[in-house]
């Protein structure tokens, strides 16, 4: 990484060199089609099937409940419009009598598709959160309506890291009938990803936050929700998925999810140790700075500051010429000015939430790594305040 402090895993990782091991055979060897009778066909289809099992033991469900895709963001829009195309014909209703609930922090890989079915005729309501970015369980039972038949919750916030209320929400969505699918991206390699003890009926993975490769999705489907699939072709992944199957990248995510899950409790310990340092140090040395999410039920490798009186794209440049990578929100909208919605979600005014920063650490961070943020940090911050024509009064925050 020539000696870059990284800091931004929410939005990608590294391949391990492990994963890249079990993937080089794909791409040169064993370079056959699936759906071939003959033997490098036979071995792919093999090497795919032997991926599902390590998968869906990980998930604990059952082999033929998981599904690949093309991203994280694919297996999201399959979950979410796949589930609301099928039920409309299922139902005998027309989409205007369908009801539907996410929150107003979710990944815009959630957000997009809810809008497109809101355009679409669907009922949808976006529960708000609390300041920390916390669905309220009794909110959301408040918004069930006797039409609602689906719901999406993500497990951990990708910007502020806050963990949501998973089996308390689905034991909820269940005891009306409801469907509740969540984006467990963020959450793979930190949390629990048992979807037995989590009740959810559809779940979402990608490779990019695991140590695999990028351009990989995986979906768990419950045997009892039906989908209607996206793309239409060859019928593979039981006709949900039709296109041949990315051979290399399937074995590739499937031994990451197996080496993240292998070192989860350990590394999810000494990760928060490194966060709650990092946190509390840069909170003590840099005045009028604040936490954004909650404070203690949050991923173990996220931090996610407000940090008043400047603008945190400044502060991400004098950092990269110190060599420390951060981000302010999700790098899906790197290139967009716009405040964070997760952000502004909690109430915060938009002249603030341009001062936030996200570190996410990964399986490489270092206390060495984390001691040079705390020694550089209230240096750029002082720079930038001297410099910035940006005073925001503390008593209209409510922090």
């Amino acid at each position: 990484m020539n000696n870059t402090v990284y800091l931004d895993h929410a939005a990608t990782t590294y391949v391990d060199p492990k994963v890249l091991e079990v993937m080089l055979p794909f791409f040169k060897e064993e370079y056959g089609n699936p759906g071939s009778i003959y033997k490098k066909g036979r071995c792919a289809k093999e090497a795919v099937e032997d991926s599902r099992s390590t998968i869906a033991k990980i998930l604990n469900c059952k082999f033929d409940e998981v599904f690949f895709a093309g991203s994280g963001t694919e297996s999201d829009n399959l979950a979410i419009l796949g589930t609301m195309y099928y039920l409309p014909k299922f139902l005998q209703k027309e989409p205007k009598d369908l009801h539907i609930i996410t929150n107003t922090t979710e990944h815009d890989a959630v957000l997009q598709p809810f809008k497109h079915l809101e355009k679409e005729g669907y009922q949808v309501t976006y529960l708000e959160v609390d300041k920390t970015g916390m669905v309220d369980p009794e909110a959301f039972e408040k918004a069930i309506r006797p039409e609602t038949v689906f719901a999406s919750v993500m497990y951990a916030n990708n910007e502020i890291g806050t963990i949501q209320p998973l089996a308390e929400l689905t034991k909820i969505a269940h005891e009306h009938d409801i469907i509740f699918h969540t984006d467990a991206c963020q959450a793979a390699g930190y949390l629990d990803l048992d979807t037995a003890k989590l009740g959810v009926d559809l779940l979402t993975l990608n490779g990019s936050k695991v140590y695999g490769p990028k351009g990989i999705g995986i979906l768990y489907k419950s045997k009892n929700v039906k989908l209607k699939p996206l793309i239409y072709g060859g019928g593979q992944e039981k006709g949900f998925r039709s296109g041949t199957e990315n051979v290399p990248f399937i074995v590739g995510i499937a031994k990451a999810l197996e080496i993240a899950e292998e070192s989860r409790e350990k590394e999810s310990a000494r990760l928060t140790l490194l966060r709650d340092k990092l946190t509390n140090e840069l909170i003590k040395k840099i005045p009028r700075t604040y936490i954004n999410g909650h404070p203690t039920n949050r991923l173990p490798n996220n931090i996610n500051l407000l940090i008043l009186d400047i603008e945190g794209e400044a502060l991400l440049l004098y950092l990269d010429e110190k060599g420390i990578a951060a981000s302010t929100g999700s790098a899906c909208h790197s290139k967009n000015l716009d405040p964070s919605h997760v952000l502004l979600a909690l109430g915060l005014p938009k002249d603030a939430v341009h001062g936030s920063i996200r570190f996410t650490m990964g399986k490489e961070t270092t206390e060495e790594d984390i001691d040079k943020v705390i020694e550089l940090m209230p240096k750029i911050v002082d720079q930038l305040r001297d410099i910035s024509p940006i005073k925001i009064d503390e008593k209209k925050l409510g922090l």
